[in-house]
């Protein structure tokens, strides 16, 4: 059949009609959140009803009636009967490939005694009887008399593989006495750099190892394959987005793990925005720092994944007394803690990398510690002069009065885990640090009274628990979910829930420099928002615990609905 070309007049109106539909069609949110309580997160009492996304942006917050005119006929509507939706969770300091990787490892996050850690790790081998060595994580210190296990501890363990079980925080591992062996690990060994191998009064191996002593078991152990490390992901995310986790900053990594993200990204598989913070030690290479600027540049205008932080560790923890103290721990006058780092190579690194425009990390957990931090953050300042800084100290678990008024003045964030305040792990914590430094445990109040920055995370997997909501209830009430202890752990470092909440979301999006785009609900910012089964502002503090995500969000589309 013979067609005549189009008329310019036909073409006009085709274009004229196209355009218009268009713009019709654009005038329609594609999801629209009505009926709701809806905290913006703008302010620490700014609540609306409604909220209309288009594609991945908020584009009006207002009345339910005003929103429901935005739903055209493909539009989604969710009534939200009343709930609570805030911006979704940013966990700005976490381990996610660890952490992923170890829900296909034993669990004993749960466990109370040394027995229930042999009844764990019988059970997990039994049902794996191919693994060629047993793995697990999320023991506690105060599981053992001596705040560290022992052979004797973990009498009726199993002795026909390899075992290696660390710490809930990472910096503590126990190996069996076969796993000792295979690393050649004897009274005699001595471990390079940062670390200690535990011995009993005898002189012998306890099969505790601290720090970087850890590594002379791990690197016997088979590394996990890339499709491996890949599915931990993906399982990973399905975790995170079900505790209403949008964003994450990891606190350690490298190029290669970057590559891991960036695969899942191209498949559509990235259901969190990802911001990474590469490690750097004494021992790493110029030529390794220049791979971290490449990476730096080549990610600059990704979506989902940046790359322009670095993470140091500068010092220990208390526990284990590796923690950089003032002065001598309580149990142990003696002792002091030291360097992960050694100080002036710290510094140096400081120096170079703060003038390079790399936001800066720095674990830092001992009151000397804290100090150290703030004052490299403070000469960098000197030495580089002005220029836009999101520099963090990450943990402070205690802190000389002192120094807290110095992160207000040197503008520089305070990084910190509610969770790892949970009373309920506190018993070895509280022994090693004194009832005089207490007072400044974890002091959030204290921080914020002298206008700190501070944001919040879970440092998973080191920790007893990823969940924001369970860190929430910690910041707020200082007790365990059961109500101990009564009153609250130093009841003078509870925050409201208000304050919490910021530290959980905005605070988060200002630490990566991206407090334009997310961390609130209005107008112009990324659609990344959570609906809440309870509303944390009027329930009972002591039921925050107990409060669930049913609703994820994530880049304007629904990731998440609980029970579906």
């Amino acid at each position: 059949m013979n067609m005549k070309p189009l008329s310019l007049q036909v073409l006009a109106t085709v274009a004229i009609v196209f355009t218009f539909a268009n713009a019709c069609n654009q005038q329609y949110a594609d999801l629209v959140l009505v009926n709701g309580r809806i905290w913006t997160a703008q302010g620490e009492d700014s609540f609306v009803e409604a909220a209309a996304i288009r594609g991945n942006k908020i584009i009006q917050i207002g009345s339910t009636q005003d929103m429901r005119k935005l739903a055209g006929k493909s539009t989604r509507v969710v009534d939200l009967e009343g709930k609570l939706a805030i911006p979704g969770f940013n966990d700005a300091h976490i381990h996610f490939l660890g952490g992923s990787i170890g829900l296909f490892e034993i669990d004993l996050t749960k466990a109370k005694t040394g027995a229930d850690i042999v009844i764990a790790v019988d059970s997990f081998a039994r049902l794996n009887p191919d693994a060629e060595w047993i793995r697990g994580r999320g023991w506690q210190y105060t599981q053992f008399p001596s705040g560290l296990p022992t052979v004797e501890d973990m009498k009726g363990l199993r002795s026909d593989r390899p075992i290696f079980l660390r710490a809930y925080d990472g910096h503590s591992g126990w190996a069996n006495p076969m796993a000792m062996k295979l690393a050649g690990i004897t009274n005699q060994t001595k471990p390079a750099g940062f670390g200690q191998i535990v011995l009993d009064a005898k002189g012998i191996p306890t099969g505790t190892l601290l720090e970087d002593a850890q590594s002379l078991v791990s690197k016997f152990i088979p590394s996990p394959s890339r499709e491996t490390k890949l599915e931990a992901l993906r399982q990973g995310l399905k975790l995170v987005s079900s505790l209403g986790i949008t964003s994450m900053q990891n606190a350690s990594g490298s190029v290669n793990e970057l590559a891991l993200y960036l695969d899942l990204q191209l498949n559509g598989e990235l259901t969190a925005r990802y911001s990474a913070a590469l490690s750097v030690e004494d021992r790493t290479t110029e030529d390794e720092i220049d791979s971290f600027r490449v990476m730096r540049t080549l990610l600059s205008t990704n979506p989902l994944i940046k790359a322009d932080a670095i993470k140091f560790m500068l010092d220990g923890v208390i526990e284990s007394h590796t923690a950089a103290m003032l002065k001598g721990y309580d149990d142990a006058p003696d002792e002091k803690g030291d360097y992960a780092i050694p100080l002036a190579k710290y510094r140096t690194l400081v120096n170079a990398l703060d003038k390079d425009g790399f936001r800066l990390y720095t674990h830092a957990i001992g009151d000397l510690a804290v100090r150290e931090a703030l004052n490299a953050y403070e000469n960098a300042q000197q030495v580089n002069g002005q220029q836009p800084r999101r520099n963090r100290v990450e943990h402070i678990e205690t802190i000389s009065p002192e120094d807290i008024p110095r992160f207000a003045k040197l503008d520089v964030m305070a990084s910190m885990e509610p969770i790892h305040a949970d009373p309920g792990t506190m018993g070895v914590w509280k022994n090693a640090i004194g009832k005089d430094r207490l007072p400044y445990s974890f002091a959030w109040n204290s921080l914020l009274k002298e206008n700190a920055h501070l944001v919040f995370s879970s440092d998973w997997p080191a920790c007893i628990d990823i969940n924001p909501i369970r860190g929430i209830h910690v910041a707020v009430n200082r007790r365990t979910p059961e109500g101990f202890p009564e009153g609250g752990w130093i009841p003078e470092q509870k925050i409201s829930i208000a304050k919490a909440l910021l530290a959980y979301t905005r605070a988060g999006a200002y630490a990566s420099f991206e407090e334009e785009i997310k961390g609130q609900i209005k107008p112009g910012m990324l659609a990344d928002i959570i609906v809440l089964s309870d509303d944390l502002f009027t329930i009972d503090p002591m039921r925050i615990a107990s409060t669930q995500v049913i609703l994820t969000i994530f880049d304007g589309k629904i990731i998440y609905e609980k029970g579906k």
